[in-house]
């Protein structure tokens, strides 16, 4: 009986690990041994007896600068790590953990290393380098701490493959409709139902606005049209279902602007830790070459 009690509570905790999120991981196992590190680093380079102040060139200054040189190396493992799937300690989310919060801590680890002492050299060049992957790997963690919540509010129940299903029964609905317009309003129509839907560029999807939607400027059209004419039932019945494929679009938009967000700093963040590590490499020639 006990073994089995035992068992059962096993699962339980198993089952909160399974649910915690990557930055709560092991009760913020990762972000204590961050802030560990920096106090360590602090305190070695607030003691540190160099004249007359601590530096790179110093045994301070080589000491931190290994660190995160062999914290930078690590760091991007991570994209290889992804491939592999394990649980425990070294589970995908207990890595990423360590990445997010040792990945800060080399802001503190690196800065001290340069004992604040930047010019226009291969030095500060790796590390401005190694800031803007810091940045971007922020930006990253915010749009993942918010972003999927407004996904999945924004497509409630339906999949991606569900919301063009229903855009298309709209589209037919309106080729139907619009069979004994005149030509004027036959030809917003038309409009609407052949321009891609999300055409405009990264900037459109980026930012929601699809300034040339035909959509949107037959909607304008016929709503002009209802006011100057008599209530015209087809008219009235294109309307709503201009409205509608409106609103579908704006939701399928909405969710492409969410997933873009959640991808583009990644165009940003790998290939700069790329040229960080070519920066880096350059770096620690050069130091021991002039040794």
């Amino acid at each position: 009986m006990a073994t089995k009690a035992g068992g059962t509570r096993q699962a339980g905790r198993q089952a909160v690990s399974d649910h915690e999120g990557f930055l709560r991981h092991a009760s913020f196992r990762w972000l204590k041994i961050a802030v560990v590190l920096c106090l360590v680093s602090l305190i070695g380079y607030l003691g540190a007896d160099v004249k007359p102040r601590p530096n790179g060139g110093s045994w301070i200054g080589y000491t931190l600068g290994t660190v995160g040189a062999l914290l930078i190396v690590w760091l991007t493992l991570l994209g290889y790590r992804k491939r592999k799937m394990s649980r425990g300690a070294w589970s995908l989310k207990a890595w990423t953990s360590a990445h997010v919060y040792l990945g800060l801590a080399l802001t503190v680890v690196a800065t001290l290393h340069t004992g604040f002492q930047f010019g226009w050299n291969v030095h500060t060049l790796a590390y401005a380098l190694m800031m803007l992957v810091i940045l971007s790997g922020i930006f990253g963690i915010s749009a993942y701490a918010t972003l999927p919540q407004q996904l999945s509010a924004n497509r409630g129940e339906l999949t991606q493959g569900q919301m063009l299903d229903a855009l298309r029964a709209i589209d037919r609905q309106l080729h139907e409709a619009a069979q004994p317009l005149d030509r004027h309003y036959a030809d917003l129509v038309l409009a609407a139902l052949e321009q891609d839907p999300f055409d405009g560029g990264l900037l459109a999807r980026l930012s929601g606005r699809y300034l040339r939607c035909t959509t949107r400027a037959a909607v304008d059209g016929f709503n002009r049209a209802s006011l100057a004419e008599t209530r015209d039932p087809v008219i009235q019945r294109i309307e709503s279902l201009l409205q509608r494929r409106l609103s579908q679009l704006d939701r399928m938009r909405r969710h492409m602007r969410i997933r873009a967000l959640l991808e583009v700093w990644l165009y940003v963040h790998v290939p700069i830790t790329f040229a960080l590590l070519a920066a880096l490499t350059a770096h620690i020639i050069s130091v021991f070459y002039y040794w």
